[in-house]
């Protein structure tokens, strides 16, 4: 990407620090920028400068055309460059309307299917800068939802060895009521260290078989080849792993599982109990981690009684990460990775609140999910698979760390 020298009017920057009309100073700042960012796009496709001679050119510029993008600081007044011989392309807008296009339209759907006619106008006005009628919510739900549509149901054509998943709940309006539903997300390693967002679905609870059905659809998809399932210890989605990853691993979320410790563990002894699970954690081998864990039990055994027998019946899946290479561990023991993703599907959707159907819950994070899912492919490694890579297979470990069935 060329780098673009951008020239700002003073008046603008003025703008900025008045009390009045300050919002609209900053939308003609930021046209003004981007309107910049189109013509240097521009020249970079032509191959030349505006009035420029040069063998290189590919094409001509033949004016502009108008185009208004409205956004949450306000609606953006753009001039789109025209080629004569050629259409000029760019992706500058759209991974960000994605989600944005789908935020207002839930807001809108909320508004029209809880407000009359009479006052959708003014209340769409105040919410998203603009009016919106419902031949207009119609007609951008029918341009949005077969882009996250095909994002959700792509192929998969790449192995993934590794797969976090995990489920949060949201509330929806389904027949007249405000029922729970559960949103599920799959998140893949790929050979080449990328992460990537596999799949998405609701459901009404995390049953044994909305997860079922949920994986299903992956591997129908072409998920194969997965070496280890990281999640919590939820009953449903456990029993689901073992039906439909035969073979593979399944490393129970060690932060999950300290807070299952502590919860059978009195209070007084949490402090001890929390040193003696970072001590385990971190065995460098599976000899040290027996170890470890035999000194834990005896050393809790009478006091905690308990969370001895936790530890002593999930042992092996809390463990299962030391099959990997030390460098992968870290990384692969928790499901911090996709807790985070949570929290950004959590902060568009407190937004919302209560979505108007499930249709708008799955075009609205769907949207979110594809964003995220670029800047992870645009981004750095995640992990390193290289020294996992070159082991296979695995044949010098228990059988109970390689396989969940």
């Amino acid at each position: 990407m060329a780098q673009i020298n951008l020239t700002v009017d003073s008046e603008l920057i003025k703008g900025l620090f008045s009390a009045d009309g300050r919002d609209e100073a900053f939308a003609a700042l930021v046209s003004t920028i981007l309107n910049q960012v189109l013509n240097a796009q521009a020249s970079e496709q032509i191959g030349a400068q505006p009035y420029e001679r040069s063998d290189e050119r590919q094409a001509y510029r033949n004016g502009y055309r108008e185009r208004e993008l409205h956004t949450r600081v306000g609606t953006l007044q753009l001039l789109v460059p025209r080629l004569r011989n050629g259409e000029f392309s760019t992706e500058l807008f759209q991974k960000y309307q994605r989600s944005e296009q789908a935020l207002v339209l839930t807001i809108m759907e909320m508004v029209v299917n809880g407000v009359s006619t009479r006052k959708i106008t003014t209340i769409t006005e105040e919410l998203c800068g603009r009016s919106f009628s419902k031949s207009t919510v119609s007609a951008l739900c029918t341009a949005l939802d077969p882009i996250v549509i095909a994002f959700r149901d792509r192929q998969l054509d790449k192995r993934y060895p590794f797969v976090m998943a995990d489920a949060l709940y949201t509330r929806v309006r389904e027949n007249g009521r405000i029922r729970s539903k559960g949103f599920m997300v799959a998140v893949g390693i790929n050979e080449q260290g990328y992460r990537e967002i596999l799949g998405f679905s609701c459901a009404d609870s995390e049953t044994e078989a909305g997860w079922t059905t949920f994986f299903r659809e992956l591997k129908g998809r072409g998920l194969s080849q997965v070496d280890m399932v990281i999640s919590d210890s939820h009953k449903g989605l456990v029993k689901a792993v073992k039906q439909c990853f035969q073979g593979a691993a399944w490393q129970r979320c060690q932060t999950h599982f300290s807070r299952n410790m502590l919860d059978v563990c009195p209070k007084k002894l949490h402090p001890e109990m929390k040193a003696a699970l970072k001590s385990l954690y971190e065995a460098g081998d599976y000899e040290t981690a027996v170890l470890l864990r035999d000194n834990i039990l005896l050393r809790f055994q009478q006091e905690a009684p308990k969370a001895a027998a936790l530890l002593e019946e999930s042992f092996e899946d809390v463990m299962a990460v030391l099959s990997l290479p030390y460098a992968m561990r870290r990384r692969l023991r928790t499901t911090n990775g996709i807790e985070r993703l949570n929290e950004e599907i959590r902060r568009r959707e407190r937004v919302i609140r209560i979505f108007p159907n499930e249709e708008s819950l799955s075009r609205l994070i769907g949207a979110l999910l594809m964003e995220i899912n670029d800047g992870w492919q645009s981004g750095k490694v995640y992990l390193d698979l290289n020294a996992y890579l070159a082991q296979q297979p695995l044949v010098d470990k228990p059988a109970t760390q390689r396989s969940v069935a």
